[in-house]
Order: C-alpha cells, then sequence, then structure tokens
C-alpha cells in the first residue's frame, strides 16, 4: 500500500510556536541590556559631579540650601504622583538628541574645568530623558522641579562676583540711609562706610547675596503651594529680592548702630554671624506673611458671589 505523506509530530507544534515569542524576550533583553549599559556609564560620569556638587553645598554658605532642594524636589513630584500617572506616554525622539546635547554640554565643561556646564548637563539630560521615555507633555509638568534644582547650583565665579559687587555697593547704599534715619552721620565711600565710631566694610559676604540665593529658592517653594494664577506666583518670587536686600541692609545698619551705642566689640565676632540668622528668619516671615495675605484674598475672590 502506498504510505501517506508523514506529518510533523505533535511535539515539534510548541516549539515552532515559542520561536517568535524567543525573538521577542531576546528583543526586549537586548533593549534593556543597553539602557542598563547607558545608566552605569552615565552614573561613573556624573557620580564625581554629584559628589563635588555636595562638597559645595556642605563648604559654601552661599549654596547651603542646596540640602534642601532635593527633598523638596522629592516630596512635590510624590503630591504630583497622581497626575503623573495620568499623562498619556507620547514617547519621542527629540529626547535623545536633547541627551546628546546634554553630553556634549559636560565634555565641554569637563575639558573647560567648569563645573558649572558639568552639572547643569545633568538637568538637561534628565529633561531629554522625560522627552525620550513619556513625552513632552511631562516634561511640562517636571520644569518646575527643574528650575528648583538649577537654583542649588553653583554659578560660575565670573557671574556670581559680577552679582555679588553691585550688591555690595546696594547694601552699603541702604545701610547708609537707614544709619542716617537714626541721626547718625555715616560717610560712604563705594562699600565702606564711615562712622563717627568706626569704618564698616561691607564684604562679599555681606553683600546679601547668600539670603539672596536661598530666599528665592524658598520663595519658590512656598509660591508652588500658594492657590494662585502664575503671575501672583511670579510676583511672589521677585518680591523675594526686595525683601532680601532690604534686610541685608537692616543686619548692616543694626551692626553700625550696636557699635555705636555698646562698642565695636558687641557688634563682631558671635554677633555678626547670629544677627545674619536672625535677618534671614526675619526675612522669610516677611515672605511668609506675603503669601498668607495672598492666599486669603485668593479664597475670597472665589467666594465672593459673581454677577449673574
Amino acid at each position: 500500500m502506498p504510505h501517506s505523506p508523514s506529518l510533523a509530530p505533535p511535539n515539534d507544534l510548541p516549539l515552532a510556536a515559542s520561536a517568535p515569542a524567543a525573538a521577542i524576550t531576546d528583543s526586549r533583553w537586548s533593549i534593556g541590556s543597553i539602557y542598563l549599559i547607558a545608566l552605569v556609564a552615565l552614573s561613573a560620569v556624573y557620580v564625581p559631579v554629584l559628589w563635588g556638587l555636595g562638597y559645595d553645598w556642605a563648604n559654601n554658605p552661599n549654596y547651603s540650601h542646596g540640602f534642601i532642594i532635593p527633598f523638596a524636589v522629592a516630596f512635590i513630584v510624590w503630591q504630583q504622583r497622581g497626575q503623573l500617572r495620568r499623562i498619556p506616554a507620547r514617547p519621542s525622539h527629540w529626547g535623545l538628541v536633547l541627551a546628546v546635547v546634554a553630553e556634549a554640554q559636560y565634555l565641554v565643561g569637563f575639558l573647560g574645568a567648569e563645573y558649572f556646564l558639568q552639572r547643569t548637563s545633568l538637568l538637561l539630560l534628565i529633561a531629554g530623558a522625560l522627552v525620550y521615555l513619556s513625552g513632552w507633555q511631562l516634561l511640562r509638568t517636571q520644569l518646575f522641579s527643574l528650575t528648583l534644582l538649577l537654583l542649588a547650583i553653583p554659578l560660575p565665579a565670573i557671574i556670581f562676583n559680577s552679582i555679588a559687587f553691585p550688591l555690595q555697593l546696594l547694601a552699603s547704599s541702604w545701610a547708609a540711609f537707614l544709619l542716617n534715619l537714626c541721626s547718625i552721620p555715616v560717610y560712604r565711600s563705594g562699600n565702606i562706610l564711615m562712622l563717627p565710631q568706626r569704618t564698616l566694610d561691607v564684604a562679599e559676604a555681606c553683600s546679601g547675596i547668600r539670603s539672596l540665593f536661598s530666599l528665592i529658592a524658598l520663595a519658590m517653594l512656598v509660591a508652588y503651594f500658594v492657590p494662585a494664577r502664575f503671575w501672583v506666583r511670579l510676583g511672589l518670587v521677585l518680591s523675594a529680592i526686595p525683601i532680601a536686600l532690604g534686610a541685608n541692609a537692616l543686619r548692616i545698619a543694626a551692626t553700625g548702630l550696636i557699635g555705636r551705642w555698646f562698642g565695636p566689640q558687641y557688634s563682631e565676632g558671635f554677633f555678626h554671624e547670629f544677627s545674619g540668622w536672625v535677618i534671614f528668619v526675619v526675612a522669610f516671615i516677611a515672605l511668609l506673611g506675603e503669601a498668607s495675605l495672598l492666599a486669603r484674598r485668593q479664597r475670597r475672590s472665589r467666594a465672593a458671589p459673581h454677577p449673574a
């Protein structure tokens, strides 16, 4: 009898069916390996950058607020968790472009020994990762957090000095005005205040730039929680500048008053350091008071009946 053509054994079917699944698994594994290798490489690049940033926070009084910023950003992101889950994922390859630009910026900063470029390249890299993995809408929700992180990065020395010196002159001018209001004769020459009993040198540390950076960062955090429109919040943040400068001028004037009334030895050392903290707390309380008034006004406007 003629034999019928043999069929493939049944146990061969699972092998054939499993081939596409194995290919998919291998593909996923290769993509995961690429991500893992990229993450390890970026960690090796940026761990020294973050270490140096932490060292600056610990040793540079102008940026001691930097230790607070990462925790504040983590809290804000945690509060946004519900909103973030609702954002539709629309990955964009433009994120890779941002990542390449970030690494080019890091390379320029590394070769030029410019830490600001190296550190800010990490923020640009994070922005690129958000766009590549989820899309532009996710990046828009995190612009505030990235701006907060930017405030924790020390400025280049040339920019810092160009800001600090005008602030020295402004602080000495305002302090001389306050001392004249107290009937104390003052002769000002640049950032030098000459009083009858002593001479005050408004140094860079007394320019108010320390309290200015810290108060702006805190003002952004306060403004984030104020239920108001964007322009109102922006006004609150900008108001931190005159508050910080005015508080610093008040501190310098108080130093001159105490030196005149009680002697120069009482306006130096411990008092000089302690007064800086006291004045900063006063400035922050003023900022909180302003935020409270804005929030109360916003609640009243919402509660007020609208005309038909």
